[in-house]
């Protein structure tokens, strides 16, 4: 039996810093090149479920039987991040899900371990890399998240990636770390990290072509990926590949998004490959992982439902002083007015094929789509004729919007809007990873989870809209 990839799909955030804007305001720090940035009211849970949807709807007949989230930078201690993701993907009750959480290499080891296994899984990876200003970490690291669905060739579910082999090798020692509760990252002396991390890089690579039976001449693509990134370059260059196979590690345009990196650049390059290909990817931390997959006849007929390059494309520029805002370096003045209580996790529950799946309500005899979902038809006046409509993969229309610079945000002003969505239902919704100015009655939006709001630690997650773009359009300043 064939087993490999089903689906695949990155996520990159809307917003980049330019890392110039560093050295601008500080005189030091920043370098050449941007990296994606994760919106106010986004984390790595919604990240993640904006790239679990992606990889859902490029292989809609697939259905996962289990959902596994691997990220450093967590929403939530002792509560399972996973849970929401299944809420929001609309999963049955039966699908497990799990955390893998806490350390860059959750999200490579979650993915060996499901290619090494049975059955369907969502290997859904997210992260969120932060550091002080003007630190190496700051400008390195990226936000964003990937998705891999995981199964056996079958009907309905071809292998797009037959996985051929891999590797792991790890060592105990001290290159980069952060205990609970601190912001950023510490790191050893670089030189240390490198003579451990380039040994490892060599006898992971090696043990994974024997694995995979291949050479590395063998190889049509290859990243390395890692938070080190003097190693990865170390490692890169004694890989002993042919010219052209080294694919790009999305350092100068996305960033290196930690746990998630290995996932997304894998992405992107199956996203630009051919059937046949040998493609592997090489993850450095704490340790060594390597993957080695050979694309199938089935990639031929299977196309990506956002790819990475055409997110990386459509980003827009942020100041560098709304970075450090939503990153909570600097606290400008907020609008006048109260901040948000905490939800109700009863009021959560009751509804939360409404709240996480965004599923209304449609009249069987009118068909008169309910949002919120209703009891009582609004045409005709049915009692409990209803049946369940999901609006999250549907886009809309802008009917008419409002932009409030008062209510309360951590990143005013809110720009309000009732849209349209295709095939029935209107909803006020909150829009966002948009520019004020540049907002119209007509234009197209879709559905992006987010979180509303943080209030005694308990993250209230929701539905917003976002401009529907294509990769060239919209790329000015906010």
């Amino acid at each position: 039996m064939t087993r490999g990839i089903v689906s695949i799909a990155g996520y990159v955030p809307y917003r980049r810093l330019q890392r110039s804007a560093v050295a601008a305001v500080f005189g030091t720090g920043g370098g050449k090149g941007s990296r994606s940035v994760a919106s106010h009211d986004e984390d790595t849970t919604t990240m993640g479920v904006e790239a679990a949807r992606r990889a859902l709807r490029a292989s809609p007949g697939s259905a996962p039987t289990a959902l596994w989230f691997a990220t450093a930078t967590p929403a939530y201690l002792d509560k399972t991040n996973a849970t929401t993701v299944h809420a929001a993907l609309h999963q049955p009750t039966d699908v497990a899900a799990f955390d893998f959480g806490g350390a860059l290499r959750s999200g490579p080891g979650a993915l060996r371990t499901a290619l090494s296994g049975t059955g369907t899984t969502l290997v859904v990876m997210a992260d969120l890399r932060d550091g002080l200003p003007t630190s190496a970490d700051e400008s390195a690291g990226g936000d964003g998240a990937a998705a891999v669905l995981v199964g056996d060739d079958g009907p309905g579910t071809p292998v797009i990636a037959e996985y051929l082999g891999g590797a792991s090798v790890s060592d105990e020692f001290l290159d980069r770390w952060r205990t609970v509760g601190d912001r950023r990252s510490r790191t050893w002396e670089e030189r240390f990290g490198e003579t451990r991390y380039v040994p490892l890089g060599a006898e992971a690579w090696q043990a994974a072509l024997k694995a995979a039976g291949v050479t590395a001449e063998d190889v049509d693509k290859v990243a390395v990926c890692g938070m080190h990134g003097r190693a990865a370059k170390s490692v890169a260059r004694a890989l002993g590949v042919g010219d052209g196979a080294l694919a790009d590690d999305l350092s100068s345009t996305v960033g290196q998004t930690g746990s998630a990196h290995a996932g997304l650049v894998l992405a992107s390059m199956l996203e630009q490959a051919s059937p046949g290909q040998v493609v592997a990817v090489v993850s450095l931390a704490d340790g060594a992982d390597v993957l080695v997959l050979r694309t199938t006849a089935a990639l031929a007929d299977w196309s990506a439902a956002e790819p990475v390059a055409d997110q990386i494309a459509a980003g827009a520029d942020l100041p560098y002083g709304k970075f450090l805002s939503w990153r909570g370096m600097v606290t400008p003045e907020p609008p006048r007015r109260p901040e948000p209580q905490r939800v109700s996790s009863s009021a959560a529950w009751r509804n939360e094929e409404w709240k996480f799946g965004f599923v209304g309500s449609q009249d069987r005899t009118s068909g008169a789509v309910h949002l919120p979902p209703s009891r009582v038809s609004m045409v005709g006046g049915a009692v409990d004729d209803m049946t369940p409509i999901d609006r999250a993969d549907a886009d809309a229309t802008i009917a008419t919007y409002t932009i409030d610079r008062l209510a309360y945000s951590p990143s005013p002003p809110i720009v309000f809007a009732v849209v349209d969505f295709d095939g029935g239902g209107r909803f006020p919704v909150e829009l966002t990873d948009v520019d004020p100015s540049t907002v119209d009655i007509g234009d197209r939006v879709a559905m992006t989870f987010r979180r509303l709001f943080t209030a005694d630690g308990i993250h209230d997650y929701f539905w917003k809209a976002r401009p529907v773009r294509t990769p060239t359009a919209d790329t000015g300043r906010e």
